[in-house]
């Protein structure tokens, strides 16, 4: 039978995880709210220039 508290005594996580973690918390990451965001800024500064190219 398995002993359960042996293999978690035993066990290690991969680097490869703990490296995509620390990217996760320290890297800047761009998310779908922050795309979206910059084409709403895009887009003003777009109708603006139109608005004072029209006057």
């Amino acid at each position: 039978m398995i002993n359960f508290e042996e293999e978690l005594s035993r066990f290690k996580p991969s680097l490869e995880v703990e490296e995509v973690e620390d990217a996760i918390i320290n890297g800047d990451l761009t998310d779908m709210s922050d795309l979206l965001m910059d084409m709403v800024k895009q887009g003003v500064r777009n109708k603006e220039g139109k608005e004072q190219s029209d006057e």
